[in-house]
């Protein structure tokens, strides 16, 4: 769903969440023909879903207006360059997609590669292309450490898009 120029996703699991009150709040009107659950329920519902939505919607928002600048300032690395002493710096990397996580939950990790090694990549917002396995991206980003303080780096992504035809394809012609 798009909001303004927002394109809105709600997560898998905040549908399953709020279909499976609906069916308890059916379920317990049903037993007990008590109208007040209804007139607390639905409102409740309506929140259960509305809140995914406005939450995606601002950090999308968010993500938005720094993406011009992190592309600016984003200077091109190979995956293998990147290091401990990085940590804060915006680098813009190009791989492929080996694996992906957490894609259900509106917070997906990848593991990205070149030539030179691999790098997990957090977007912490959902991203604007449905990206899979074995597609070709760009990746732009600020470099954090995996645990807050400690751990290997990581890339904490702003913007991930395709750059041409997945590797499969590429690798067929």
């Amino acid at each position: 769903m798009k909001i303004r120029n927002i394109n809105v996703k709600i997560s898998p699991l905040a549908v399953i969440v709020v279909v499976i009150f609906t069916i308890l709040l059916i379920f317990s009107y049903i037993v007990s023909k008590d109208t007040s659950i209804l007139i607390w329920g639905i409102p409740t519902l309506i929140l259960l879903l509305l809140i995914p939505i406005a939450l995606n919607y601002m950090s999308q928002q968010s993500y938005a207006e720094v993406i011009p600048e992190y592309e600016r300032e984003a200077k091109s690395v190979r995956i293998k360059a990147i290091n401990p002493n990085m940590v804060g710096e915006i680098v813009r990397i190009q791989g492929v997609v080996e694996r992906v996580y957490f894609r259900y939950l509106n917070r997906p990790q990848y593991l990205v590669a070149d030539k030179t090694g691999e790098i997990s990549v957090k977007i912490f917002t959902s991203p604007t292309e449905d990206i899979r396995v074995n597609d070709l991206v760009e990746v732009v980003g600020s470099v954090i450490k995996r645990y807050i303080a400690t751990g290997d780096p990581v890339i904490n992504c702003v913007s991930i898009k395709k750059i041409g035809k997945q590797a499969e394809e590429k690798k067929k012609e």
